[in-house]
């Protein structure tokens, strides 16, 4: 490998850490200390949990793992080990306070950007090679991030955060959906150097043809759905589902209410109409499954969600981006918290794939139909609770990321999953239905 990739790689790393850092601040920075120390949600952890749980992964993956050292903390690791203490319980701990967890994660931070200027990035360890430890403990910043995002949107209170709006769309005239022909695909990666051990090895997959939604459903098409009963009707539900529904009382998705004939939202603090041309958010699985099947559809699975958003017919080859090989810029993709909300639908044409959808990447993670398991020759790497100890039916595949992740963790082959029951996440979704069908009845919903 020559000095310039190995300097590339290094400095790609290094920006990788120091962009996570910078939003981890200013998500916290923004309010007091009795801000960041309350629960604002018995779904989501205390602000300051999530920022020494930041600090203290570094410590163990960085200083410790890949450095060979003592760490600095090891007496923390108990109480931000995830596993140990559910979300619920966390603020009984004896957390660091705001002072002593930004001084911890300072600290931190600066010995792993003195370990990563002097690292082996060419050698035969495989938590160093191609700097993977320094991407996985970026990911997994970002990750805590898009967290932390979702719970400043379950925050009562006065507005904090600003963004500008998103771009609106091109008014291009698109098709309802779009063909992705049949046939086999490469899914997964085993070449990528910072892909997640889910996302591996690369393996070949027959997708038979299918029609996919060009864009997400949008809050309008919801609309219809709720306005003819959708919540009312247990033939569109998953039987878990409806039981949910009926022991929560749901009847729209999660921040929205109706006031007279017109439905509103909150958002980061401010309460708006919710407009009719951005994708749907905040709704579980159950009621993405149940959209798609009161509209004659179902949703996709995550191979052809994948096939949609990689595959180039024109070459036969696996693209890491709708559009390419080329790194995210605001030109293809709502990512990283530039944006406070979804862009409206057909936004981003440069960011189309060769099927001719677009935002798969980027405004919502889109539920698919597909549970969370290993691909075939699955290996963990480099330890089992980061995928392995959440496989099986418990949990549904998100695939493209979300206006609040980061692009360090969004790439065609990246897997998020959680419960079916979730809706605090920024998930909406986008609904397909099989090829040989085309012919049948009327769509309806657009």
């Amino acid at each position: 490998m020559t000095t310039r990739l190995r300097t590339t790689t290094r400095e790609r790393a290094r920006a990788a850490l120091e962009r996570a850092r910078r939003r981890t601040l200013a998500l916290t920075d923004c309010l007091d200390d009795a801000g960041l120390t309350a629960q604002h949600s018995p779904l989501m952890s205390p602000l300051v949990w999530d920022l020494a749980h930041i600090g203290n992964q570094e410590d163990i993956w960085l200083l410790r793992a890949a450095g060979g050292g003592p760490g600095l903390r090891p007496d923390l690791d108990h109480l931000y080990d995830a596993f140990q203490h559910p979300r619920a319980d966390r603020p009984a701990l004896p957390l660091l306070g705001p002072d002593a967890a930004r001084r911890y994660v300072a600290e931190v931070r600066e010995r792993a950007l003195a370990l990563l200027a002097a690292a082996d990035l060419d050698g035969g360890d495989p938590l160093t090679a191609g700097a993977f430890v320094f991407g996985m403990i970026a990911q997994h910043e970002q990750q805590h991030d898009e967290t932390m995002l979702a719970t400043h949107q379950l925050r009562r209170g006065a507005p904090v955060l600003t963004a500008p709006e998103p771009p609106a769309a091109p008014g291009d005239s698109l098709p309802a959906e779009v063909l992705v022909p049949g046939g086999p695909f490469t899914m997964g990666t085993s070449t990528d150097a910072w892909a997640l051990d889910n996302e591996r090895p690369a393996h070949a997959v027959h997708v038979p043809a299918f029609h996919l939604d060009t864009v997400p459903v949008t809050n309008a098409a919801y609309q219809g759905f709720i306005a003819d009963g959708g919540y009312d009707d247990p033939r569109w539900w998953h039987p878990d589902g409806w039981e949910h529904v009926r022991d929560k009382g749901l009847r729209a998705p999660l921040f929205w209410r109706q006031e007279d004939s017109r439905w509103l939202r909150r958002r980061f603090g401010h309460t708006e109409p919710v407009p009719d041309h951005e994708p749907v958010v905040h709704v579980s699985w159950y009621e993405a499954d149940a959209y798609a099947r009161w509209a004659g559809r179902r949703l996709p699975t995550e191979a052809e969600w994948e096939k949609a958003a990689r595959h180039d017919p024109s070459t036969g080859r696996s693209l890491t981006y709708p559009w390419g090989e080329d790194e995210p810029t605001p030109e293809h993709a709502n990512l990283g918290q530039r944006h406070l909300r979804p862009a409206p639908v057909g936004a981003y044409p440069r960011g189309a794939a060769p099927s001719g959808a677009r935002q798969l990447i980027g405004d919502v993670w889109e539920w698919t139909a597909s549970d969370f398991t290993g691909y075939p020759g699955y290996r963990s790497f480099p330890y089992p609770e980061y995928s392995e100890v959440f496989f099986g039916s418990d949990h549904k595949v998100l695939r493209g990321g979300s206006f609040g992740a980061d692009q360090v963790a969004v790439r065609g082959t990246f897997r998020n999953w959680d419960y079916p029951v979730r809706r605090q996440i920024f998930a909406g979704f986008r609904t397909a239905r099989d090829a040989e069908h085309a012919d049948g009845g009327e769509r309806r919903a657009a």
